[in-house]
């Protein structure tokens, strides 16, 4: 009894923090946009379906819409590829020293701060003129891209961005999940003539399965809210609004139209969307096994 009386001590401020900052203001945003809101009115009229009816044939919400899933489903392929590659890599290492060192250097750029960094790359790395990128690419003899100023490279400098800055922590997280496997298998492995490409397909990837199923759906929701490297690199939406997402419409439509109400209902499409694939990816890796 006295367990649990502890226990649920504890959890009260979590389920407080939960209630305050996530389960009020997600009701609160679902409200208001089926409302005409202005909080300096005292009156608001309830108008239904309005504001989701009006985003079907909302241009640049579909656009938003549809640059959002193009940039997650590259993004999150991507980070969980190469983060998965690197971790192989680093575990193969002897050293711990060697291991740590190479652990901390990937992951320093999650430390550094999201609109710093893209403000670096903004000015220092992607400029037509004068930036680190097109300097290596002229000195193998390409020729300078726009990266920011053309609508056919923006979406593609972001996602260069977006996995510089955030493929460390999921290579931290796939490495402790591979040092978590039992050496016994890879030993047994060994003994059954299985070389490394054999081992990694038939023991390391099967036993990474909650790690990946834990790392694919926060990758998914964390790519889904990205919305700093877009305010910077992709400011105002970038050329043709090529580089508008979601998060950044909603911010637009938010704070510079002054449209509460539909940028909730935007908001609560992107929970929704959010929400649904959520789902199915837990539902694909559902792991049931034990080692």
């Amino acid at each position: 009894m006295k367990s649990k009386k502890f226990t649920m001590l504890i959890l009260i401020p979590m389920i407080v923090h939960m209630l305050i900052f996530m389960i009020i203001p997600i009701f609160s945003g679902g409200l208001i946009s089926f409302m005409d809101y202005n909080p300096l009115r005292e009156e608001n009229g309830f108008v239904g379906l309005e504001h989701y009816t009006a985003m079907l044939g909302d241009k640049v919400y579909l656009k938003a819409f549809a640059n959002t899933l193009v940039f997650v489903s590259v993004t999150v392929v991507l980070n969980i590829v190469l983060s998965l590659i690197i971790a192989t890599l680093i575990s193969q290492l002897q050293s711990n020293k060697t291991r740590s060192f190479f652990r901390a250097i990937i992951f320093l750029p999650c430390v550094a701060p999201l609109v710093a960094s893209s403000v670096v790359f903004r000015r220092s790395i992607f400029p037509t003129k004068s930036g680190l990128l097109n300097m290596i690419i002229q000195f193998f003899g390409g020729d300078a891209v726009n990266w920011i100023g053309d609508a056919n490279f923006l979406m593609i400098s972001v996602i260069l961005f977006t996995l510089w800055a955030d493929i460390g922590y999921n290579t931290i997280l796939f490495t402790a999940g591979m040092d978590g496997i039992p050496q016994d298998l890879y030993h047994a492995g060994s003994i059954d003539g299985a070389g490394r490409w054999r081992k990694f397909v038939s023991i390391t990837l099967p036993l990474l399965g909650r790690t990946f199923s834990f790392v694919s759906v926060m990758t998914l929701i964390s790519h889904f809210q990205m919305f700093a490297q877009f305010n910077v690199i992709a400011y105002m939406g970038g050329p043709q609004n090529s580089g508008i997402v979601l998060t950044s419409y909603i911010y637009k439509v938010a704070f510079q139209n002054k449209n509460l109400s539909y940028s909730s209902a935007i908001a609560m499409s992107l929970f929704v969307l959010i929400l649904i694939i959520t789902l199915i990816q837990q539902k694909i890796n559902k792991i049931d096994w034990e080692y």
